[in-house]
């Protein structure tokens, strides 16, 4: 309505609870389940509906739930605790195993990704990729690794997914606002917002730098929704992947090029450059530009910088491969290209490859613009190194340079509750510091006895099928299904069903996940156990 103002009125912490607001304000609450934990007992219908969002939960949560809280010795207790845990965490250094490698005071890893998973609270990623650099970080800081990161602030972030009566599927992108994310403006040395600007044709863009503390590393974000831009350009940074080709390369600009430029006006001089999938590789160009400027040719530029960046590629599918049109690249770089002291065809050239022979593509232009290339397992850096054998002709691809680094994950974010529990109580706390010294863990594990192990699964099992129950009855309410029928559709749903094979894809059902595959052996049958020792075929496939 015309003339009306939002007014949101917030609680004010309680001198015992101040610190309530730095636990929220630092991505480390996204991996502890302690620290998750806290922010529930405090109020968990609140902390549900905020969707487990620690900063619109402080928002949100009533004034006299925190003044009880306040007074209330056990939950008192619990925070203590936290924060105690919290403090030591940040009081730790690098191990000597990282220091063996990376001197803290010299030394710093930049780390480039499109999107990063932390959390259902903060939707900045998509699918794997995001998963897999939200968990990097996370070990990052575990490990004190002298370590920064830099992606994109998505105020539309990816869809949010809904299934209609028909089977259609409708995406939702609702707005992201700053505010209720652990975000702050970075800033400089006199304590100014930082700004950066990147060029595109015929206008600059500017873009604000947000910091996301993570423990012991930062992550910072761009985002061009500013009022000193144009109102197109302000969408650059909405929605993650845009499937506009004009603005995902602008996107790409952004990210590459913005990005290099934010951490300088950071004040960081990073050693080692990481790019996690090719949506960055344009900080190559970037690079190459600041080194040309001090009066270095175009190709010692290129080398220097390949020399210390790394390139992780992650899949074998063209859709993973983002390719720009000739013509494009020469509206957007034409400035750059001469900048670079390139021909065209040179600077065209970096992107080449004989399966786009009319597009620049950004993983040749990684695998160019660097010297460490990785794929992320076996298999697939022995696929990687064969599709992209062309950029060593001269060499087989069993012995070219990309090779593999197998993808792990973020123990303490993948292992549920009751898994951690399980290890606390045979272990201590002591097995977080050994995870991976091999001989611990045959030593360890073999001695739980067989039934702990299938009595916890079947906990985590019956919660699966409670959430998966919860979610589909709601969802066939929603489209007009009658009750015998939700009841029938659900009825494997249910704690009788613990010897069921339930097999799930989340969010999205892409066609490069090959889920063909499960149904390439017609004659093959799933079993439980052993065969020999007279196991039944499973009993229901869902």
């Amino acid at each position: 309505m015309p003339n009306t103002i939002g007014v949101e009125i917030r609680p004010v912490l309680p001198a015992a609870l101040q610190r309530l607001e730095e636990l929220a304000g630092d991505l480390y609450y996204t991996w502890k389940n302690e620290a998750q934990r806290l922010f529930r007992f405090l109020d968990e219908e609140c902390w549900e509906a905020c969707g487990h969002n620690p900063k619109v939960f402080l928002r949100r949560i009533a004034q006299r739930k925190l003044e009880a809280a306040a007074r209330d010795p056990v939950l008192l207790a619990e925070y203590r605790q936290v924060l105690s845990a919290y403090d030591t965490y940040l009081e730790q250094t690098a191990p000597p195993e990282v220091r063996e490698y990376l001197d803290p005071a010299r030394d710093l890893v930049a780390y480039f990704s499109a999107e990063f998973g932390f959390h259902t609270s903060i939707p900045i990623y998509a699918g794997g990729l995001g998963i897999l650099s939200g968990d990097y970080l996370k070990s990052m800081s575990n490990l004190c690794v002298p370590f920064v990161a830099v992606g994109m602030l998505y105020h539309q972030g990816y869809f949010t997914q809904r299934i209609l009566s028909g089977g259609e599927q409708r995406a939702d992108y609702p707005y992201i606002d700053p505010a209720d994310l652990p975000v702050l403006p970075a800033r400089d040395a006199h304590g100014h917002e930082i700004r950066v600007q990147v060029e595109l044709p015929g206008r600059a863009v500017w873009l604000r730098v947000w910091q996301a503390r993570a423990g012991h590393v930062k992550l910072y974000l761009l985002d061009s929704d500013l009022p000193e831009n144009r109102a197109a350009d302000r969408r650059i940074t909405y929605h993650l992947y845009d499937s506009d080709t004009d603005i995902r390369i602008q996107q790409e600009i952004v990210f590459g090029i913005g990005g290099t430029r934010a951490l300088r006006a950071l004040g960081h001089a990073p050693t080692v450059w990481h790019i996690n999938e090719g949506h960055a590789a344009f900080l190559i160009l970037e690079r190459c530009r600041e080194y040309v400027a001090k009066g270095m040719d175009p190709e010692g530029a290129l080398e220097r910088v390949a020399g210390n960046t790394v390139f992780t590629t992650h899949t074998p599918v063209a859709a993973g491969h983002d390719v720009f049109h000739h013509h494009l690249m020469h509206s957007y770089f034409q400035d750059l290209v001469a900048r670079l002291g390139m021909s065209e065809e040179r600077f065209l050239a970096l992107g080449a490859s004989p399966h786009t022979p009319h597009g620049f593509n950004m993983t040749c232009l990684a695998l160019r613009g660097s010297r460490f290339h990785n794929g992320v397992s076996r298999i697939h850096g022995r696929v990687a190194s064969e599709m992209e054998a062309h950029l060593w002709p001269q060499v087989p691809p069993p012995e070219n340079p990309l090779g593999y680094v197998t993808n792990g994950v973020h123990v303490q974010s993948m292992l549920g509750p009751s898994w951690i529990a399980l290890l606390d109580m045979y272990m201590g706390r002591g097995w977080r510091s050994r995870l991976g010294d091999e001989g611990f863990w045959h030593g360890f594990i073999d001695h739980i006895p067989d039934h702990v192990y299938l009595s916890t699964r079947q906990i985590l099992k019956v919660q699966m099928l409670d959430d998966v129950r919860s979610r589909v009855t709601l969802l066939y309410r929603r489209n007009g299904l009658s009750e015998s029928v939700i009841a029938h559709l659900t009825r494997f749903l249910t704690s009788a069903s613990l010897n069921t094979l339930f097999v799930g894809f989340a969010r999205r059902f892409a066609t490069y996940k090959r889920a063909g595959l499960l149904f390439q052996d017609g004659d093959a049958r799933f079993f439980l156990g052993n065969t020999e020792t007279g196991d039944q075929p499973i009993d229901g496939l869902f």
